[in-house]
């Protein structure tokens, strides 16, 4: 008498979860804290206003909104004392502040400034005059300043190490677009050594610096939600 026996197939391994978005990095006997996305993996969008209409205003609500599909998030531009943004910001395709071309005072005015946006899985980062030639009609951006690096260049008007020493957080893009790379400095840094980073240490051709004094970062992988004064524009990444 013959006994059939019946195969079964293991169970397929289960896909490896995507690696902690943020860690640690040492640059000039300073400490930051960068967060590395390959857009191929992870969607990254700007954040402003809620389902009613409200600003997020902070990190912790922000991820309360978004749930475990939140993998960081940081402020993502400056803002007015509405918490408006000062300058572009486009969401989903649809553009809710225009472009800032005015001078005055200040780091947003220190030109070139320029712009962070996403389209589909690439992101950017432009100066604001070479982003309204190529016009990339983005999915998501954010306008802030000034640029910290420009092609390959630190910004002519950023000075080696200046006497301005704040928190500051910003982000650059390499990898022609599908890696974008986030940074908050965990100590006071100058515009200097934080262009630096970007430049020398993270091999960024074109870096954004977001603000200073507000820099914030929710990074539930390092057990981390800062607190800060009420935000406008935030950025972050999520699973796809």
């Amino acid at each position: 008498m013959l006994v059939g026996v019946v195969a079964f197939a293991p169970p397929a391994p289960a896909a490896p979860a995507p690696a902690a978005p943020c860690r640690p990095v040492q640059a000039e006997g300073e400490t930051y804290t960068i967060c590395t996305v390959d857009l191929r993996r992870e969607k990254v969008r700007v954040f402003w206003r809620g389902a009613d209409g409200q600003p997020y205003s902070s990190l912790s609500t922000l991820a309360d909104k978004q749930g475990p599909s939140l993998r960081f998030a940081m402020n993502a531009g400056m803002y007015d004392k509405d918490q408006a943004p000062v300058g572009l910001y486009v969401e989903d395709g649809r553009e809710l502040k225009g472009v800032s071309t005015a001078n005055g005072p200040g780091n947003f005015h220190l030109k070139p400034n320029g712009i962070f946006y996403v389209k589909g899985d690439r992101a950017g980062v432009l100066d604001t005059a070479r982003y309204l030639r190529v016009n990339p009609k983005p999915d998501f951006a954010t306008q802030s300043g000034p640029m910290l690096v420009v092609d390959g260049h630190i910004h002519p008007k950023i000075s080696s190490d200046g006497p301005s020493q704040k928190i500051r957080n910003g982000v650059g893009v390499r990898d022609d677009g599908r890696t974008a790379i986030f940074a908050i400095s965990e100590h006071p840094v100058s515009f200097g050594a934080f262009a630096r980073l970007f430049k020398d240490t993270l091999g960024c051709r074109n870096a954004l610096f977001l603000d200073g004094s507000v820099s914030s970062l929710y990074a539930p992988a390092l057990g981390r939600s800062d607190l800060s004064r009420p935000l406008g524009p935030m950025v972050g990444a999520l699973a796809r």
